[in-house]
């Protein structure tokens, strides 16, 4: 089925058809259309246009709406204040455009496509070889998640990356320690847990450590076996994949409950751009763009500069050889868009690196790899604080593990669940599948309600309540919705054109109507939190109708069907807007 115009877009079209015959210079100017709380709509672009036309803007005013047809879809238009347009949609209009929507039997409810999508390589959800994830991977995963889901709604192309933390000098120590002791990894992958394979690997993790700063003899082996593992010898990369492949057991484990999809081949860690690093340096240097300085190949920018007022430069190869981020960072742009063909780059990073982005970028683009047709983006985000406005660490001041953290939010999502389990008939199992949707998504929300780039306050008791701006008030939204149409026995969800609709229903249908377009900005603007927005206003607004306007109960045969026609639509939009930002509904809770 093809998109359904909104009434928004149907408005302004009649708005510009009688703004360029009452001033035909104006043909194809914006007349700034918004939503109003003086009426369904407000426009006004007619007080710049009549002053660029020196003309009264009041008299232009009435002169667009003496064209304007009234009927179908405007139902009334008045002159407000010194020439805006106040427009009310009539009710008609509002439920035809709505049954469209409720039958794109495409499952998208009406939302176009964007009109030039393009590839965009996605670069989220960075964790590290050997490590522990924690809090502070969390943003990245979630955001990215979210952004993966809309972009692809849209028509994007979307190649996601998982940046791993999998090569530098710590491996060498850890592969050296595993080559002398080669029992301690020793299980299938199939008889251990996520968990347990890297409480494994930390343990080696804190061996191999306390052995390095203890023992000078085990130090030099292990930092000889850095050179072989950068060398490519056989033996060793054979060592390092063994726990490469264990930490990912343990990453699929921790999206995994986070609801979140994670495919290997998706996964290119820094070791990933090895061969590619040589070639950037030599691309870099014979350009121009890089400069040897004491020995390492540097990048200077006239307008970065540190503390002392000193040019701070962004190190490619350091003086004894080595790589740094920025060689990796360099060469994996190159893959992006030489191999990879994407239009935009987005990296789901921590505001803290944003110095080094800038820096990557500009570097690209001196290079040539960046240009007009690529764009390199960083969606930059805050911190996770604790309740006391502080990074949130545990009582111990340790950095909180992302797995306790989502096992502690679905223990008390759970317990929300089991206390109106009855009342609904849930089953034993259906509390415990209820309670991990409900605790994961609480998480999620709490995080993609926020502008990304704040940092928020991680409150589980808020997160999981029932009142307020939380997924698990949407939630309740959709589930309540499911039970009224369990209830309507022979009632069905029927839209009912020629009926007036109560201001309840009136609101509730234009917000409803706005949702492809939110869709789209939400997805340019690389905004998710305008997308939590617009969900929680939609279920406000279902409140307010389920106050004033009864829907099992309504005067009429038909006044029952239109409504539940309305709270079908609505509980379908609550859907899948929150399937594009990662979070179930569950149709019982």
């Amino acid at each position: 089925m093809a998109s359904v115009t909104s009434l928004s877009d149907s408005v302004q079209q009649h708005l510009a058809s009688a703004l360029s015959a009452a001033l035909p210079e104006a043909a194809g100017a914006d007349p700034l259309l918004r939503r109003s709380d003086r009426a369904d709509y407000q426009a006004n672009g007619i007080l710049a246009l009549a002053k660029k036309a020196k003309a009264n803007p009041r008299e232009l005013a009435t002169q667009v709406v003496a064209g304007i047809v009234t009927g179908e879809v405007i139902a009334d238009v008045e002159v407000s204040g010194p020439g805006f347009l106040n427009i009310t949609v009539a009710d008609k209009a509002i439920t035809e455009n709505l049954a469209a929507r409720y039958a794109d039997d495409t499952g998208r409810l009406g939302v176009p496509y964007a009109a030039h999508p393009g590839t965009t390589v996605i670069d989220y959800a960075q964790p590290n070889v050997a490590k522990e994830m924690h809090v502070g991977h969390l943003r990245s995963a979630v955001i990215g998640d979210a952004m993966v889901r809309l972009l692809e709604f849209t028509g994007e192309n979307v190649v996601r990356r998982h940046h791993i933390g999998d090569w530098g000098t710590q491996f060498g120590m850890l592969i050296q320690y595993l080559d002398e002791h080669p029992h301690e990894l020793d299980h299938k992958e199939s008889e251990v847990s996520g968990e347990e394979a890297m409480s494994n690997l930390d343990r080696l993790y804190k061996t191999a450590r306390r052995l390095f700063d203890s023992d000078e003899e085990f130090k030099t082996r292990a930092r000889r076996r850095v050179v072989d593992l950068q060398a490519g010898d056989p033996k060793t990369l054979a060592i390092w994949q063994k726990f490469v492949d264990e930490s990912k057991i343990y990453f699929f484990s921790v999206f995994d409950k986070l609801d979140m999809e994670v495919r290997d081949p998706d996964i290119v860690g820094e070791s990933g751009y090895n061969d590619m690093l040589a070639e950037t340096c030599r691309l870099l240097e014979e350009s121009g763009v890089a400069v040897r300085s004491e020995g390492a190949l540097c990048v200077f920018f006239d307008d970065i500069k540190g503390p002392e007022g000193n040019p701070v430069p962004l190190i490619v190869q350091k003086s004894d050889g080595g790589y740094g981020y920025a060689a990796t960072d360099l060469s994996a742009i190159r893959d992006r868009v030489f191999n990879l063909k994407a239009t935009t780059l987005l990296y789901v990073v921590d505001a803290r690196q944003a110095l080094h982005f800038r820096m990557v970028f500009e570097t690209a683009r001196r290079a040539g790899w960046l240009n007009d047709d690529v764009t390199a983006v960083q969606l930059a985000f805050g911190t996770v604080l604790g309740k006391d406005g502080k990074p949130f660490k545990t009582r111990e001041g340790e950095t909180v593990k992302l797995e306790n953290l989502l096992d502690e939010a679905v223990e008390r999502a759970t317990a929300v669940v089991r206390e109106k389990a009855e009342k609904v008939g849930l089953t034993e199992d259906e509390i415990v599948e209820n309670g991990r949707y409900v605790g994961v998504g609480a998480v999620k929300y709490a995080d993609l309600s926020t502008s990304a780039v704040r940092d928020y306050k991680f409150d589980l008791d808020q997160m999981v309540s029932l009142n307020g701006d939380t997924s698990v008030y949407l939630q309740y939204a959709y589930a309540r919705i499911q039970s009224i149409l369990r209830k309507a026995g022979e009632a069905r969800p029927v839209a009912h054109p020629e009926l007036a609709l109560a201001p309840a229903e009136r609101a509730l249908g234009l917000h409803l109507d706005q949702f492809a377009e939110t869709v789209l900005e939400v997805a340019a603007a690389r905004e998710p939190h305008k997308m939590a927005a617009y969900l929680y206003q939609l279920a406000s607004l279902l409140t307010t109708f389920y106050d004033q306007c009864p829907v099992l109960k309504a005067d009429s045969p038909a006044q029952v069907e239109n409504r539940l026609f309305l709270v079908d639509l609505t509980a379908r939009t609550l859907h899948e807007g929150m399937a594009l930002l990662g979070i179930r509904t569950p149709g019982k809770l």
